[in-house]
């Protein structure tokens, strides 16, 4: 997943992707909630941790640069995401990878890096920044969707549904400031046009709670 988001983020940035990543598809199979996480399931849940935290972390500072109401907004949304994600690290006890570490700081090296770059993407220029939020969600929405088809316990897979309705959500804010500012239609720069056009052009949703 990390390759994958940081391989996507890479052509985003570099306004070069020819051939968007597509997000697999959810199993529609019903599933329960085990005591035990496959190794695939705890990579991705410490994986969704942190990257709930660099949403926020950039939203936070991106916010403090340019004073635009809808970081601040969806920074406080991502807490939650973060808030829930760590409540299932809790049920599983697994230690938070996150524990300490103050804001823009990672303990996966590889997000540190995305971190550092989306915030010099980000610092350009109030467009590039809000375009630094739609890459996020996007993002988000990939990961989210493939971290569900590897679940196999009921109570991620719920979790991460919330948070994808979240991220739709966010997009749809993104993708409306974007248009507000150039007068252009949102552009996707990370996962399928036509799945974009569907997320931006539908209503905004009520979400769980994560």
């Amino acid at each position: 997943m990390l390759t994958q988001s940081l391989s996507a983020i890479s052509l985003a940035l570099a306004l070069a992707v020819s051939t968007p990543l597509h997000a697999a598809k959810a199993s529609p199979s019903a599933k329960t909630t085990l005591s035990t996480l496959s190794a695939a399931e705890k990579s991705d849940l410490l994986f969704m941790r942190e990257e709930e935290k660099l949403a926020r972390d950039v939203y936070l500072t991106l916010y403090e640069t340019w004073g635009l109401p809808v970081f601040s907004n969806i920074a406080s949304s991502e807490q939650s995401h973060m808030d829930a994600v760590l409540k299932l690290l809790r049920t599983y006890r697994l230690t938070d990878p996150a524990a300490g570490l103050a804001i823009g700081e990672f303990a996966n090296p590889e997000l540190q890096a995305l971190y550092d770059t989306l915030m010099a993407k980000g610092r350009l220029g109030a467009l590039d920044a809000l375009q630094v939020g739609g890459i996020i969600e996007e993002t988000d929405m990939h990961d989210l969707v493939a971290a569900i088809e590897r679940a196999d316990n009921a109570d991620l897979d719920a979790t991460y549904a919330n948070l994808l309705c979240g991220s739709r959500n966010h997009l749809r804010a993104f993708a409306a400031n974007i248009e507000s500012m150039t007068g252009q239609a949102y552009a996707a720069l990370v996962i399928p046009q036509d799945e974009v056009d569907a997320i931006v052009d539908s209503p905004l949703e009520q979400c769980g709670t994560p």
